[in-house]
């Protein structure tokens, strides 16, 4: 008995409080959801709405099952233009976030160009990219990209100027090239706010990648099975592709929260 309560793991009040921090934020969402859905319906029952105003959670979910195969199929070509949107814009946002750091002229050039990229409007560009590069999802792609450069830029770079001078100090004093300090110091101080520019950009990429496919272009991705389906006065069809767009964008920015809590495992178990 004795040694059964010796090798119990003790449990203290700051594990606790963190389990039931961690509850409540995965149930607090999803509670809301349910009673959300149940108010939609029991508004729609009740009041008689129109489909074409606001469809049944019911009939969408039908829809959705029934259209589960083609659903999935536009949900790869979405996925795949956001995905690639997404490596781009992080690989030019860290890579410039980079030089801005390292130098104030890059930094006095870079910075007016981000704050115009910041303020482009899709529905403006997605049409014009569309005409100029044809029936490709390049257009689809870049703009996922262009809206991913500008959350990763602004955080990777406040990161980089985050380094200790003690540390970049200590490293001169060890012959060091700016390469090594670049890589030993500056950057694994910056990866958490790179990863918090990715998980912002992750949803900015898909709902961008969605925006471009509505506006013309091949249709094959869920934006333009929306834009096909809401003009044939098919409105539980297109809420149903619109749920598989939440489900998409949720998945992106899961799978960048998991990435970003290995990392930092990672790091901490390298620290310890």
């Amino acid at each position: 008995m004795g040694k059964q309560l010796t090798d119990s793991p003790v449990v203290g009040p700051g594990t606790l409080s963190a389990r039931r921090l961690t509850t409540g934020r995965v149930l607090a969402p999803v509670l809301v959801g349910v009673l959300g859905l149940l108010l939609w319906q029991l508004l729609v029952g009740v009041f008689g709405i129109s489909s074409y105003l606001l469809p049944a959670p019911t009939a969408i979910f039908a829809e959705a099952n029934r259209a589960f195969e083609h659903i999935w199929s536009a949900a790869l070509i979405t996925g795949w233009n956001s995905l690639a949107g997404l490596v781009a814009g992080t690989l030019l946002g860290v890579f410039f976030a980079a030089l801005a750091a390292a130098s104030k002229s890059a930094n006095a050039m870079v910075n007016p160009l981000v704050a115009a990229l910041a303020v482009i409007p899709i529905v403006a560009l997605a049409p014009i990219l569309n005409t100029m590069f044809g029936s490709t999802q390049f257009p689809r792609q870049a703009i996922a990209a262009l809206a991913s450069f500008v959350p990763v830029f602004v955080s990777t770079l406040r990161g980089l100027r985050q380094t200790n001078p003690e540390l970049r100090d200590l490293m001169h004093t060890y012959a060091a090239t700016p390469i090594q300090i670049f890589f030993t110091i500056t950057l694994p101080t910056a990866v958490p706010y790179v990863f918090t520019g990715v998980r912002l950009a992750s949803s900015l990429a898909v709902i961008s990648a969605l925006v471009a496919e509505y506006f013309g272009g091949p249709r094959g991705g869920l934006g333009g099975i929306i834009s096909t389906a809401a003009a044939s006065s098919q409105y539980p069809r297109a809420w149903a592709y619109v749920l598989a767009s939440i489900v998409l964008g949720l998945m992106f920015y899961l799978t960048t929260l998991l990435l970003e809590w290995l990392a930092n495992r990672s790091r901490r178990a390298a620290a310890g």
